[in-house]
């Protein structure tokens, strides 16, 4: 990688400045519009002037047509609304005359050519207690109903009356639920505007305890990691101070007199004692062989009970076996005997039967023969 030098820096910057200049070179020479080069400008400038000069006349003619016309279309609205205005009220004033002194009643023959003669008539018969209903005049009979017009009339007008208060109740119906609504839509325009405002408030709470924690987060971080460094160091420190006491102490020196109790020259503190001497160690393995002597002399004491007891239990056992033999002689002595006897008494048994079924077998011989000489006699 190559290194830029001064230099080539200020070579760069030359060529770039000429590049510049050159482009902007050809944007006067080459652009049309902002070339002024080999061009009379003051003759261009006094063009420009007497057009703009030209424009603003014109335009200023064109206002003032414009004002004389407007001028001239309210002159004729206002002639027209004042023809329209006297004509409507020389007609209302012709009408007026007519009606107060040319009525048709004012003439002389209006009576002959009446045309609500018949209507302006006295009836006949008024109601019920007219008095000129007289009994020839047949003006009133039974079961007629001279108010029935009246009482339709009244119906129809009671009717409309009703039909009126329905109107006018569903349209109060109709505004009331109307206005309800636009409450309602109000109401929860209102609802809506608060909600959104209440979620704003949230969203920037949030915000700000979201920014508060996170301060919070990094100050007890920062609190943290310097503690965790301090904690370090002193602790540190009081592992060196405890490599340097423990090395001058007595726990790793292995005095001997620093297990020694307050209690008595018998005890000691298990924490700080360092194991026995050689006189106690002596002394221990002295008992220990005196108890081995012993143990070995009691193994030989109970070696000689238990040969003792096993000659006891043979010839106890021997004995026992002597005396089943003996039973058993016995016993077969006493069996053999008792089917001698058996045996005797069965025959004997045997021999009495023979004799009852001889003695049987006589009287039944006897028997047939008294029978048989009964018989034949």
């Amino acid at each position: 990688m190559e290194v830029a030098q001064p230099k080539d820096l200020q070579e760069d910057f030359v060529l770039a400045k000429r590049r510049y200049a050159e482009l902007g070179r050809q944007k006067r020479i080459f652009n049309a519009r902002n070339r002024i080069i080999g061009g009379d400008t003051m003759a261009w400038d006094a063009q420009v002037c007497d057009q703009n000069i030209k424009a603003a006349t014109e335009k200023a003619r064109e206002e003032a047509f414009a004002a004389e016309m407007r001028q001239n279309d309210k002159i004729a609205c206002i002639s027209e609304n004042r023809e329209r205005r006297d004509r409507k009220n020389l007609c209302k004033a012709i009408s007026d005359f007519q009606q107060s002194f040319q009525s048709p009643e004012t003439r002389r023959e209006f009576d002959l050519s009446d045309p609500l003669a018949l209507k302006k008539d006295r009836p006949a018969r008024q109601s019920d207690y007219d008095a000129w209903n007289t009994i020839s005049g047949m003006q009133k009979f039974m079961g007629e109903d001279l108010n029935f017009h009246l009482r339709k009339k009244f119906q129809e007008e009671q009717n409309r009356e009703w039909s009126l208060q329905q109107q006018k109740e569903r349209m109060v119906g109709r505004e009331n639920h109307k206005c309800a609504e636009d409450l309602y839509l109000k109401t929860r325009l209102q609802f809506d505007e608060t909600a959104k405002h209440l979620q704003n408030l949230e969203t920037a709470t949030r915000k700000a305890v979201c920014t508060t924690v996170k301060e919070f987060n990094m100050n007890q971080a920062l609190e943290s990691a310097e503690k965790k460094i301090q904690e370090r160091k002193q602790e540190q420190e009081d592992n060196l101070a405890e490599i340097s006491n423990l090395l001058r102490g007595d726990l790793l020196s292995e005095n001997p007199q620093q297990a020694a109790s307050s209690f008595g020259p018998h005890r000691v503190v298990p924490d700080r004692w360092k194991g026995m001497s050689q006189e106690q160690l002596e002394e221990i393995r002295l008992v220990q062989k005196q108890q081995v002597q012993e143990k070995l002399r009691l193994q030989e004491e109970e070696r000689q009970r238990d040969m003792d007891w096993d000659r006891r239990r043979i010839q106890k056992a021997r004995a026992t076996l002597l005396f089943e033999r003996q039973q058993q002689r016995l016993q077969r002595g006493l069996r053999r005997a008792l089917d001698c006897s058996n045996l005797s008494l069965a025959r004997e048994q045997l021999l009495q039967k023979e004799h009852m079924k001889e003695l049987s077998t006589n009287h039944a011989t006897e028997d047939y023969f008294t029978q048989f000489n009964t018989g034949s006699r």
